[in-house]
């Protein structure tokens, strides 16, 4: 109970962490803009104003001429035939001073407008305007406007009436449809990370069981979404599955190989125990019996040590297939065509005596990256699986092929027999460790159930796979791949 409770608050904060980062984003981006839109367009309507009052300055000077623009009577008589409401113009040269003012007829009154914003500007750039400045004079607010013309200045300027301030209001339209665009989809994301939370629970609450071994079901996989993020769950929780069905697979075959290897220990051991004693409890036995007996512990004696070296090989191959990448780094080139050739020099003496004539199908030269010692074990328990078992067996033919697999190149070697073969309902276990297909003769024969197991996992070892087929006219092939080198 702690741990959902625990689950659900890191959800809730998880979703609150993004949601504030998300939708700060956003907002920020919102007031940017908008504070962005209001200068814009405030700057846009104070430039339709400017410009309306830039052409009368221009029309002015057009219609009177620089020589009488500074005529007083003409220059009132053409502010009151192109008289604006409340508008008031000025004639100012490059000092400051006025020359002709519409307003005031007392010039000298007038201080020096040198320094206003309107003039400064129109002297350095042309023309310039001043937004909200108090008339000295008038003490009413004006918008002003000037033109530079060679050495005067011709300043229009109109006061701020209500139908002025309402022209160059900023229209907050939108700033209402920003705030209502925030808010459906500030909604949509509070959902959406909401979603994302939820679901990210979810997989956070497997996490922890998985962690504190509590029994797991698939409840919570039913609750993942049908998208990336629920396709991403699922791959998360099927690699869990996997590598947990793989941990009980490897431990169910350590205890299966522990409990096999104790069984098959147990009765070369019990047969040892039973002659010694015997000889041991009859100090009179004639000596050819106690010798066949002796014979018999030696018999039993390597079989328990071959059992014991393929236990050994079997525990090195299951390292190396842990740390497969490590162990590789020690593989070197290795002659495949001389391993095989060794192997049937070793065993020439048990294929003679069994009536076997090996037969060799090899290209030229075979060389792969790999552990020497591993190779020959390949190829040395298939022969000698092959005189134990292939009844009736006259023939041994070892053949290899190059071949190409999703792009990556490999030797494939087949090893058939024409012997009795096996059933086909064996062939997919022969591999397995400890398997027989026939228990009481395997065991007369002296075989440990490991040998094709071995080979199985040295192949795997060198990047290839094995299996078992049924040779056609009879017999047990078994075909592998190695890397090639």
């Amino acid at each position: 109970m702690d741990t959902v409770l625990k689950n659900k608050s890191r959800s809730k904060s998880f979703q609150r962490d993004l949601l504030l980062s998300l939708g700060g984003v956003f907002l920020l981006f919102a007031v940017c803009f908008s504070i962005y839109q209001y200068q814009r367009e405030k700057d846009y309507k104070i430039d339709i104003l400017h410009s309306r009052l830039q052409m009368y300055n221009y029309e002015m000077v057009q219609t009177l001429g620089m020589d009488s623009l500074t005529n007083s009577k003409l220059f009132h008589n053409y502010v009151e035939r192109h008289q604006i409401e409340g508008l008031r113009v000025s004639v100012i040269d490059k000092e400051g001073q006025v020359i002709l003012d519409s307003y005031d007829t007392n010039i000298n009154s007038l201080d020096n407008h040198l320094q206003r914003t309107e003039i400064q500007q129109a002297l350095l750039e042309g023309n310039g305007y001043d937004i909200k400045r108090v008339s000295q004079s008038t003490h009413e607010t004006y918008f002003y406007s000037a033109t530079r013309f060679d050495d005067v200045i011709v300043r229009a300027a109109v006061p701020y009436s209500l139908e002025l301030t309402r022209s160059l209001q900023v229209d907050n339209t939108y700033i209402y449809f920003a705030a209502a665009l925030t808010l459906l989809l500030g909604i949509v994301l509070y959902h959406i990370t909401h979603r994302i939370s939820r679901h990210i629970g979810y997989l956070r609450e497997f996490a922890v069981k998985a962690e504190e071994g509590e029994e797991l079901d698939h409840e919570l996989e039913r609750r993942l979404p049908d998208d990336e993020l629920g396709d991403i769950s699922h791959t998360i929780i099927m690699l869990y599955w996997k590598l947990r069905h793989s941990e009980e697979d490897k431990v169910r075959i350590k205890r299966q190989l522990t409990q096999n290897a104790a069984h098959e220990l147990k009765t070369p051991a019990a047969s040892i125990h039973g002659y010694l004693e015997s000889i041991l409890d009859n100090p009179d036995m004639p000596d050819d019996k106690k010798k066949h007996f002796l014979e018999r512990c030696y018999t039993q004696s390597e079989r328990m040590n071959k059992l014991l070296l393929d236990m050994s090989a079997l525990t090195k191959l299951d390292e190396i297939d842990d740390n497969r990448s490590e162990a590789r780094k020690d593989y070197r080139p290795v002659d495949v065509i001389q391993i095989i050739q060794n192997v049937l020099d070793d065993t020439a003496l048990q294929l003679q005596e069994k009536g076997i004539t090996p037969s060799l199908q090899l290209p030229q030269h075979i060389e792969v990256m790999g552990d020497q010692s591993l190779l020959y074990s390949i190829f040395r328990n298939l022969i000698d699986n092959a005189i134990a078992y292939a009844t009736g067996a006259s023939s041994l033919k070892i053949t290899c092929t190059e071949v190409e697999k999703e792009g990556l190149h490999f030797y494939e070697f087949l090893v058939s027999d024409n012997g009795s073969g096996v059933e086909a309902q064996h062939l997919n276990h022969l591999f397995e460790r400890f398997y027989r297909v026939d228990k009481g003769r395997s065991r007369k024969l002296g075989g440990t159930g490991l040998g094709l197991a071995i080979v199985k996992n040295a192949v795997a070892a060198h990047g290839g796979q094995a299996t078992a087929l049924s040779t056609p006219g009879g017999g047990l092939t078994i075909r592998f791949t190695l890397a090639r080198f």
